[in-house]
């Protein structure tokens, strides 16, 4: 029972000792969190398209998010405001970061490289990893100050944030020589870059260069929540989901992506485990329902019994992005699950691509 006891108080020591960590909507740094960031609705103002939905492991589901994306009263906002933050910028010695966009911020021009999205920003204990779908976010830390870009306002997207160890920034880095992110802006240096050296080299531009091009690893976050990061290099060449996710969670998928790119991929069932395009999502409190053609966020979840999978991630299922970097993040966990799975109103079916609704 002690080391349980004593496991519990150095989580809770580095939660409140000003250690870098995700926060919640209220201020509150937290293992994890997901954003669900809702369309804009039609003719609305610029505010209707930057409401979200929030959930972490306390609220038992979805809850309407206490701020605006825009604001570091916001989850998110208060989360990546610390790569900004005063007290970090003077300790850069001690922190290390990394940003990547395949659409970064100022930029327009179209990256070949992965199709990932992140923000990652640690020091010497712990630090946290943040998954998205945002092109054009965030700034770079030359800005000094957090923003909303004008054009995330329009279409839903995700994030998934999770705290965790130093130790475990090991394997993330490991993980992005193969998804090949655009970095625009890092800082490995030091002991950061003498104890992940795979960091560093993905920050530089560096890839795996033999098969497998694919990996997946457990990573455990600072309160010994598991999760899966999958990852896969452009040779990979296939569909993340199709592919070899499905397989791999040993679940039929509903996969919920950019509608509205080239070479959309069907609803596949030629393989054991089916996976099906989404078509329309519903929020049931506060009742929000929205085409997947308006939603820019990239998740799936499994079709099967409590407790399924749910993974957040930065890929779609088009014929360009079978031959680009890319992964995602799952978890088993049932209200996870349940929370995604519920949002979930029509999909498209194989045969006779129809619409189907739960």
């Amino acid at each position: 029972m002690l080391p349980i006891l004593l496991l519990s108080a150095t989580l809770l020591h580095n939660f409140v000792s000003g250690s870098i960590s995700c926060y919640d909507d209220s201020g509150e740094p937290v293992d994890w969190f997901i954003v669900y960031k809702l369309p804009k609705p039609h003719r609305s103002p610029p505010a209707g398209g930057m409401r979200y939905m929030y959930q972490d492991g306390q609220t038992q589901g979805w809850v309407p998010g206490k701020s605006l994306m825009n604001s570091t009263e916001g989850a998110v906002g208060r989360t990546v405001q610390q790569l900004y933050a005063d007290a970090v910028r003077r300790r850069t010695e001690e922190t290390a970061y990394v940003l990547y966009n395949d659409e970064p911020p100022n930029n327009l021009s179209y990256s070949l490289k992965g199709h990932t999205k992140g923000v990652i920003l640690l020091d010497k204990s712990q630090g946290f990893w943040l998954l998205h779908s945002t092109p054009h976010f965030p700034p770079s830390r030359e800005e000094k100050e957090y923003a909303w870009p004008h054009t995330g306002l329009p279409n839903g997207q995700t994030f998934l944030c999770i705290t965790f160890p130093y130790s475990q920034f090991r394997k993330i880095g490991n993980q992005l020589l193969f998804t090949e992110p655009h970095v625009y802006d890092y800082h490995v240096e030091g002991t950061f870059a003498e104890d992940l050296p795979a960091l560093l080299n993905a920050s530089e531009g560096e890839h795996v260069q033999k098969e497998p091009w694919n990996s997946s690893v457990t990573l455990t976050s600072l309160a010994g929540k598991e999760f899966i990061s999958f990852a896969k290099f452009r040779f990979f060449s296939d569909d993340l989901y199709s592919g070899w996710l499905a397989e791999a969670l040993a679940s039929d998928l509903y996969v919920q992506f950019w509608l509205r790119s080239r070479g959309i991929l069907p609803s596949n069932c030629s393989e054991h485990f089916r996976v099906y395009n989404v078509q329309s999502l519903a929020f049931h409190n506060p009742h929000i329902t929205f085409p997947s053609l308006v939603d820019h966020s990239k998740w799936c979840v499994g079709t099967g019994s409590d407790p399924g999978w749910a993974c957040v991630g930065d890929m779609n299922r088009n014929r360009a992005e079978e031959h680009r970097g890319g992964g995602t993040i799952c978890t088993r966990d049932t209200t996870i699950w349940k929370a995604f799975n519920s949002l979930v109103q029509n999909y498209t079916d194989c045969a006779d691509k129809g619409y189907y609704w739960l």
